[in-house]
């Protein structure tokens, strides 16, 4: 493990803060080393393991998207300090799969599209066993969430409803056109509906890409799949996915599985 650098939250300071370091991993899939931020919790110890989120940028980002626009870190800073969450790693990795993975040019470039598509390997096989062969983290599908925002948002639906038997929690913020179908999301929705512990979707009802939001949550509410759907004020931006955020990783690692739907 490289480390790139380091920085701690810049909080309030009564707050204990967690710490943000960028890593490099070795990928297979791209043949590269990929370089991916993760975020430590405050207190956090060798001598405990630890749920980890996999928190996923937008098609206009990298891995510094979330932390430079989003500040997880101050987020969950404040999150712990009022008592609000269970412990967790937080890993924010570059979802563009491919050697010149910067966003830069044509951000719609067929290559790139597909690096996109891509990161569902290197995610699997080269990024989780990373993390769990280098941080105290615990390895069951219970102690595995994802999430994101955008095209990270699709991502996750598509890689997290295909691998029920990696993650349990699954969060989309706005998810973007690279989302799946419904159908094709879920082809068989009691599955889905029983091995889920919480499935998050929300949205700004001023975003012109709600309606891959809107068709998503109309065909889980129509099978009957347990969810939490989010129609907030705001269009396709930081306050929506800060939100988001805070709201779904209050819900994560926690016995209680999330459904019913609200606005």
């Amino acid at each position: 493990m490289k480390i790139m650098d380091r920085q701690v939250s810049e909080a309030s300071s009564h707050l204990h803060h967690g710490s943000i370091e960028v890593v490099e991993y070795r990928s297979t899939t791209v043949g590269t080393q990929r370089k991916t931020r993760i975020y430590t919790p405050p207190g956090f110890s060798r001598n405990q393991t630890y749920p980890v989120l996999y928190l996923l940028h937008g098609i206009g980002g990298d891995e510094h998207e979330w932390f430079e626009h989003g500040e997880p870190h101050l987020i969950l800073d404040r999150l712990y300090a009022d008592g609000k969450l269970a412990p967790m790693i937080v890993v924010m990795p570059n979802g563009r799969a491919m050697p010149e993975d910067r966003a830069e040019g044509d951000l719609f470039a067929p290559e790139k599209l597909e690096a996109f598509e891509r990161f569902e390997w290197d995610l699997l096989h080269d990024l989780i066993p990373f993390v769990e062969a280098t941080y105290p983290v615990s390895t069951g599908r219970e102690s595995r969430a994802i999430a994101g925002l955008s095209m990270g948002g699709g991502q996750s639906l598509n890689i997290g409803l295909s691998h029920l038997d990696q993650f349990a929690w699954i969060g989309a913020f706005s998810p973007a056109p690279n989302t799946k179908t419904p159908e094709q999301l879920a082809p068989n929705p009691q599955e889905a509906a029983t091995r889920m512990s919480l499935l998050w979707l929300s949205c700004g009802d001023e975003d012109n890409l709600k309606y891959v939001s809107d068709r998503t949550h109309a065909y889980f509410a129509e099978q009957g799949v347990p969810h939490i759907w989010v129609e907030e004020q705001g269009g396709h931006d930081w306050p929506v996915w800060r939100n988001g955020l805070s709201e779904f990783s209050q819900r994560i690692f926690r016995n209680e599985p999330g459904e019913g739907s609200r606005r």
